[in-house]
């Protein structure tokens, strides 16, 4: 099944501010990053359910190389990213983040 990928506008935001770190500390860690990025973003497409539950509806996939998960949940329709999050700042700080329609 072809499910497409939206963010959470916070997740989004957490993933824009991220970036601009890794660019202003060497722009070769920034492009590495924004590739690992890509990297989990096509395995949570294809492999949807591989990743561990941290609850009973959302899942971390864990980027290599970096302190960062993905932070997502499935539904027939669409994966929806909640959180782009570092794994060493509050841990579920993103709980009460809900899908958009």
């Amino acid at each position: 099944m072809n499910r497409g990928i939206a963010f959470h506008s916070l997740a989004e935001e957490e993933l824009n501010d991220a970036l601009a770190f890794y660019y202003a500390e060497r722009p070769a860690l920034g492009h590495a990053f924004l590739k690992e990025v890509s990297r989990g973003l096509d395995q949570i497409l294809t492999f949807p359910e591989a990743a561990p539950l941290v609850n009973r509806v959302v899942r971390r996939k864990l980027l290599w190389r970096f302190p960062y998960g993905i932070i997502y949940s499935v539904t027939p329709e669409m994966i929806w990213i909640l959180a782009v999050a570092h794994q060493k700042r509050r841990p579920f700080y993103w709980r009460d983040r809900r899908q958009q329609p």
